[in-house]
């Protein structure tokens, strides 16, 4: 996948942003990073998406931002003068892809019929834009298309809230989301930044879906497992069942057959995404062992630990 589309997925959202004040782009970017969200997709809907693009890129290079709207070539030429790194359009407009093609420029296209689809599969795109989502059919409507077109992944916009979000990126043909409730424009024009930071990190919550899998403690060998869960079974009645490697006591407590990472034990955290997951919480500044990394056939990753231990517990992701 292009590096920028794998950077975009790794985010999962993708604030879909009017500007109609150049002075707000720089505080809104800020604020869009302090939510977990360093995205942002400027519509040249208003005459201050250039200028926005190029201050946000000068000054928040962290922050991965695009250009959206982008209807002509000469928009495309804008958008690449100010930095932007990815182009969105509202619709397939054939010259306008071919275009940003030829310029090494990802663009995800609008896309709401098969006729389209097959446009874009012809132009060699990797990913598109579902666009108005809710309105021409939603997640059910692109779980039926992507069979045929099952080379093509989706970035549906238009309707996507904090209520939805998470159902629609747990379908793997979407790489993300593109919304705008968390950057509308009263809370733009009356400067409540904090309130767009709280809403990215309500919305990045629920992209991520964190909770507590389960507690690992470590036994010396299987007959320690088994002794240690029929305990809990007997104490708690937390039912007790064997595995290839672990014995456990109802859900959320597993007794390893021999001792592995972490000096007092385990604690699995589980997440919709262990790929946006893990990008998050590196964005933070935390590091995972790669040689723990765990993939399903598909090739995407299920599980995988953190470097840090706490107060002993190694800890690790999993889907």
């Amino acid at each position: 996948m292009n590096p920028v589309l794998a950077q975009i997925e790794k985010i999962g959202i993708v604030p879909v942003i009017r500007i109609d004040d150049v002075e707000h782009a720089v505080p809104l970017a800020k604020a869009l990073a302090a939510g977990g969200i360093p995205c942002a997709e400027i519509t040249f809907r208003t005459a201050h998406g250039v200028e926005a693009i190029r201050r946000i890129t000068a000054q928040c290079p962290d922050v991965l931002t695009g250009a959206g709207t982008v209807t002509s070539t000469q928009q495309v030429d804008q958008a690449i003068d100010a930095g932007a790194k990815f182009v969105v359009s509202p619709g397939f407009n054939p010259k306008v892809v071919r275009y940003c093609l030829d310029k090494g420029m990802p663009i995800t296209p609008g896309c709401s019929t098969t006729s389209d689809l097959e446009q874009a599969l012809e132009f060699g795109l990797e990913a598109v834009k579902f666009f108005p989502a809710e309105q021409s059919g939603g997640l059910d409507y692109i779980k039926a298309v992507s069979a045929p077109y099952n080379t093509l992944r989706f970035m549906p916009t238009g309707g996507i809230s904090a209520g939805n979000i998470a159902k629609y990126l747990a379908f793997d043909k979407i790489i993300a989301c593109g919304g705008s409730w968390m950057v509308k424009p009263e809370l733009l024009q009356t400067g409540k930044f904090d309130e767009v930071t709280r809403l990215c990190k309500e919305a990045l919550g629920a992209v991520l879906g964190f909770s507590l899998a389960h507690v690992g403690l470590h036994a010396e060998n299987r007959e320690e497992a088994l002794r240690a869960a029929k305990l809990f079974e007997a104490m708690f009645g937390f039912k007790s069942k064997e595995g290839d490697r672990a014995v456990f006591a109802g859900t959320y407590v597993e007794v390893t057959k021999a001792p592995e990472m972490g000096k007092h034990g385990h604690i699995a955290i589980a997440t919709a995404s262990v790929l946006r997951a893990r990008a998050f919480l590196e964005r933070q500044g935390f590091a995972f062992r790669e040689d723990t990394l765990e993939l399903d056939k598909n090739g995407n990753p299920t599980a995988i630990y953190l470097q840090d231990e706490i107060l002993g517990f190694a800890i690790h992701l999993q889907k």
